[in-house]
């Protein structure tokens, strides 16, 4: 993964600090004691496994499956434009897609098994669909996972691009229709 020293603004180099700072409110870390044969386990709170977390109204609306394979990552690729501004990079998804087709989406997708960890999912898809090169981000940190309409838990990545002039996007047409960047300050209001 990139490296942001002697390259990036100031303020890449600040935000990356404070985000390496950031810690995911207690109860969601993952619990390694419960690894199995690469399959990614949790415990709730009352210290049971907690493999699926989609119940509702005390019914689960889905079959208990291994972590792992609920489990999915989004890249959150943050860089500096031409004024300064801070900016993300999204994507349009293909219309061809069996699911969410023509939605704007960050770059992303399922945990597959040689994935090492969610920075790798987010990085292997991000290469897959909009062909960001991994060496030219520096992940700084992992934030609160949320649930997919499909049931998957996503993890969201943040990772930093010192210079935007090193991504040339080459785009997976079955995946992707468009990549686009927003001043990330639209999220923020």
């Amino acid at each position: 993964m990139g490296n942001l020293s002697g390259v990036a603004s100031e303020t890449l180099q600040e935000l990356a600090n404070r985000l390496r700072q950031y810690e995911l409110p207690l109860g969601l870390e993952i619990d390694h004691k419960e690894e199995k044969s690469g399959d990614l386990f949790t415990k709730s709170k009352d210290g049971a496994n907690d493999q699926s977390q989609c119940a509702r109204d005390g019914i689960c609306c889905c079959p208990i499956e291994p972590r792992r394979k609920r489990r999915a990552a989004v890249l959150v690729c943050l860089f500096e434009g031409h004024g300064g501004e801070l900016r993300v990079i999204l994507t349009k998804r293909s219309m061809k897609l069996s699911s969410y087709p023509g939605d704007v989406a960050l770059p992303g997708g399922k945990m597959e098994e040689r994935d090492k960890d969610d920075a790798a999912t987010a990085l292997r898809e991000a290469t897959e669909e909009i062909g960001l090169d991994p060496e030219l981000v520096q992940v700084v940190a992992n934030l609160e996972p949320f649930f997919s309409q499909h049931l998957f838990e996503v993890i969201p990545v943040i990772g930093l691009l010192a210079k935007i002039e090193d991504f040339t996007p080459s785009l997976n047409a079955d995946e992707v229709d468009l990549v686009f960047d927003v001043p990330l300050e639209m999220f923020l209001k």
